[in-house]
């Protein structure tokens, strides 16, 4: 019989090893990649926020008689705009942002509510009204409402 004295290669178990720590790495690092992406998208969203106050005061401050903008179009359309095309894609950050309240009914208010998407893009949600302070959930309890008349409920975000 015939047998070579220089064989390389891996072994069966020699593999088995190295998939077994890939997969206990993997199994670690997920979850944490999960939430890091869910940190972001609440990071984002309460920037973008503060930015979709700071613009709709803008207009509000450009208009005679002062009054916020009736939808979204009115900031985004205007020359030059106040925000840019992103806020009119159905998701922004894995959040549904819905605008109500300016134009003649509800002049003097209104609210930017950002709701999560799904599970897997964040936790919280969170409004913005006429008063420019986000207030948002905490953990998922005790969530905002948000109307033509502004923000309910919700916990200030610092």
């Amino acid at each position: 019989m015939y047998r070579k004295l220089n064989q390389k290669g891996f072994t069966l178990v020699e593999i088995m090893i190295v998939v077994a720590i890939i997969g206990l790495l993997a199994a670690i690092a997920i979850p944490n990649l999960l939430r890091a992406r869910i940190n972001a998208n609440e990071g984002a969203v309460k920037t973008d926020l503060r930015a979709f106050s700071s613009a709709n005061e803008s207009f509000r401050a450009a208009q005679n008689p002062p009054e916020y903008a009736e939808d979204l179009d009115a900031l985004i359309d205007a020359d030059p705009s106040y925000l840019d095309s992103s806020w009119t894609e159905d998701q922004k950050h894995g959040f549904t942002v819905t605008y109500t309240g300016g134009g003649e009914d509800t002049p003097n208010s209104y609210s930017a509510f950002a709701e999560p998407f799904d599970d897997n893009s964040a936790v919280n949600t969170y409004c913005v009204d006429q008063s420019g302070v986000v207030v948002g959930s905490v953990e998922g309890e005790d969530p905002p409402t948000g109307d033509a008349d502004g923000c309910a409920d919700g916990t200030p975000i610092a």
